[in-house]
């Protein structure tokens, strides 16, 4: 599985690097993200830009993996860079309701930095 990872203070974007979003290198995004969690980033970005094939919509059960994580420390998952493709098989999976999917990398960074700021504000970590 190809993918890079872009690590920050404040959050982390793991970006998928394979053209097919497959049982392949689903249990291997799944992995990354439990291990990206056990560093201690509980804010994460998935950018799914290179992706444009996805046919089986158990492949993206990994999400929901990653969203459970981030908000069990009290963080935000973030999925990003959906193409038409993806958006029809995220849109019957039903996997819209529970994980936040949102158009660019800059909208999810806004995300969580608005998300830090309100906490901070409300007098949390």
């Amino acid at each position: 599985m190809k993918f890079s990872v872009d690590k920050h203070d404040k959050y982390v974007s793991l970006t998928l690097e394979e053209p097919k979003f497959t049982n392949d290198n689903a249990p291997g995004l799944k992995s990354e993200l439990y291990l990206l969690n056990a560093e201690g980033f509980k804010n994460i970005i998935v950018d799914l830009s290179h992706v444009t094939e996805c046919n089986d919509a158990q492949d993206l059960s990994c999400l929901l993996v990653g969203d459970r994580l981030c908000k069990a420390a009290d963080g935000l998952f973030i999925v990003t860079g959906i193409s038409d493709e993806l958006a029809t098989i995220i849109e019957l999976s039903n996997i819209f309701q529970s994980v936040t999917f949102v158009n660019t990398i800059e909208e999810a960074t806004d995300f969580i930095f608005m998300d830090e700021l309100e906490k901070e504000f409300r007098g949390a970590k």
